[in-house]
């Protein structure tokens, strides 16, 4: 006997099997706590994250996003144990605790946990895993863009900083736990006027003094800034333990939502690419030094504006409520009034000593901007190769010493102990033939040797300023410059690296690697790059800030 298939049951089976192009089926992972993948740019490899699905998940509502920030010596996957309160059990190690996720209370978030490299700090490569990670979970689940935090602790606490003050406006709310932020960061503090901060510390913490959660606190209110603070008595580096016990962060990231346009924006950067919060951004700027808007509306249409260290700026008025458009602003810029009717978008520049309602002139030739602005540190923190030199067909002995060169440099995972471990990064290293047409146009290029010692060196000559003599053999010289949409990293003579020692204490980057940040666009040295023989950083037009008479340079004729 024949069963009867009814021909919309038949119809929805063919759906099923074989659905339209363009349509996405309902999210089958599993809810709880996982592991996925994001696949990185910068190094063609698959980079792990935590992530945590709440019990019947249902992707035609908006969930709030938590991403979660491991410390040094940590991982994603106890990162997202920590932020559920799960800390290891009596005499169970980091490695043991790895291995399983324990039971725990569901709440009604999704919580993403990168795990950006190991130790590295957040900023670089890091980084930018971060903002993959929270890419890949906005594609994959509906998220809430009101309702997305940051949180981390120790080393992970000061990336909550890093990363959540150089784009305020991402974030609803931060929370802080023993943070250890980067050099420079305090500069931003200005930028938690419109994000809520929790901070929470132990104050017998040995790793990481209880001074800078209370400095913090301290500066954040001296600003207006909405933040709170737990100290806990008597408590170690483990502060987490306590802050993040019985789902307490959820609890409070509760309490707050994103206001992508407050009444006031005050808003510090030293670079184009951090150049926006909510409806600001500044337009010319001088990389390196810092740049601080503060720009409040006192009523409709009624606008203040106060800067510092910037030739530009626009105000993206669009959707403020704020705002009428068509209708003439009340306007200051640094206490002058000036007229102008409220539009979408609003360009200032300074024409004559005063600022106007005109975009900045353009500019031509090669000049600093997002994407071409520095520092050395810049051209590591993308996709990149390392390239030594053949052009002089040098003999196989030589050849093995510059193949070591660079192959050491390129050894960002090499063992720094049990703590630190390795970090999971694995550039290229090519000979400067090797290097294809889509290396030249995708990825910056760390160039090893002189003109006279590497292809591309010699290729690039018209366009690079500065040459150490092939000659010499005491001093070595590492600077960045933009060739096309890229940079090139030059280093002659002796490695940047000669001479350095691993950092003591909690070593975030390599031997190669630990001085970089530090640096500006250009040094020259002898023997060490702690020992410079001239240092800077180029002008707006990439040209050197200070006369260059060393006998060691060849400037490009």
């Amino acid at each position: 006997m024949k069963r009867y298939i009814h021909p919309l049951a038949a119809l929805l089976a063919l759906v099923f099997l074989f659905p339209p192009c363009g349509t996405v089926l309902a999210q089958t992972l599993p809810s709880g706590p996982q592991v996925l993948t994001i696949h990185s740019d910068i190094d063609d490899t698959e980079q792990p994250y935590g992530l945590y699905l709440p019990k019947n998940y249902d992707a035609r509502k908006q969930y709030p996003l938590v991403i979660m920030l491991h410390g040094a010596g940590s991982n994603h996957r106890l990162a997202l144990r920590r932020v559920f309160g799960k800390s290891n059990t009596t005499g169970e190690t980091d490695v043991e605790a790895s291995r399983y996720f324990p039971a725990w209370k569901d709440v009604e978030y999704i919580v993403a946990s990168p795990y950006a490299r190991g130790t590295m700090g957040y900023q670089s490569v890091a980084e930018q895993d971060v903002y993959a990670v929270l890419a890949d979970v906005k594609k994959r689940f509906s998220i809430d863009p009101d309702r997305t935090y940051l949180t981390g602790l120790s080393m992970g606490g000061g990336g909550t900083l890093w990363i959540g003050l150089t784009r305020p406006d991402i974030w609803a709310a931060l929370a802080p736990v023993c943070p250890a932020p980067p050099k420079g960061t305090d500069l931003l503090t200005a930028n938690a006027t419109n994000l809520p901060v929790h901070f929470f510390h132990g104050d017998k913490d040995p790793a990481v003094p209880v001074a800078v959660s209370r400095d913090w606190v301290k500066n954040i209110k001296a600003l207006g800034g909405q933040v709170e603070y737990v100290e806990y008595p008597g408590v170690m580096h483990n502060s987490w333990e306590n802050a993040y016990a019985d789902e307490f962060i959820f609890t409070w990231f509760d309490k707050f939502k994103r206001n992508l346009y407050p009444d006031r924006v005050r808003f510090n950067t030293t670079a184009y690419a951090y150049n926006r919060a909510y409806w600001v951004r500044i337009d010319r700027l001088t990389p390196g030094t810092l740049a601080t808007t503060d720009a409040s509306f006192t009523d409709t249409n009624t606008l203040t504006v106060s800067t510092t260290g910037l030739d530009a700026f626009t105000l993206l008025l669009k959707g403020h409520p704020k705002v009428r458009t068509g209708e003439a602003l009340k306007l200051t810029v640094n206490g002058k009034a000036v007229k102008a009717q409220a539009a979408d978008s609003l360009t200032f520049s300074v024409v004559k000593g005063k600022w106007t309602v005109t975009p900045p002139a353009p500019q031509t030739g090669l000049y600093k901007k997002a994407g071409a602005e520095g520092p050395l540190s810049a051209a590591f923190a993308t996709r990149h190769v390392y390239v030594y030199g053949t052009r002089d067909n040098p003999t196989p002995q030589e050849l093995k010493a510059r193949m070591d060169v660079a192959y050491e440099a390129a050894n960002w995972s090499v063992y720094r102990g049990p703590f630190a471990g390795r970090i999971n990064f694995f550039p290229r290293i090519l000979a400067d033939k090797e290097v294809r047409p889509s290396d030249l146009k995708n990825a910056n290029l760390i160039l090893f040797g002189t003109r006279e010692t590497n292809l591309l060196i010699d290729q690039y000559r018209k366009d690079l300023p500065l040459h150490l003599d092939a000659s010499d053999k005491t001093h070595g010289l590492v600077y960045i410059y933009p060739v096309g949409s890229h940079y090139v990293v030059i280093s002659s003579g002796l490695p940047w690296w000669s001479g350095q020692q691993q950092a003591q204490g909690f070593p975030y980057l390599p031997v190669a690697f630990a001085t970089l940040p530090a640096q500006k666009d250009y040094v020259l040295f002898k023997g060490s790059i702690q020992t410079p023989v001239v240092e800077g950083t180029f002008d707006h037009a990439w040209k050197t800030t200070q006369p260059i008479t060393a006998p060691l340079y060849r400037v490009t004729e």
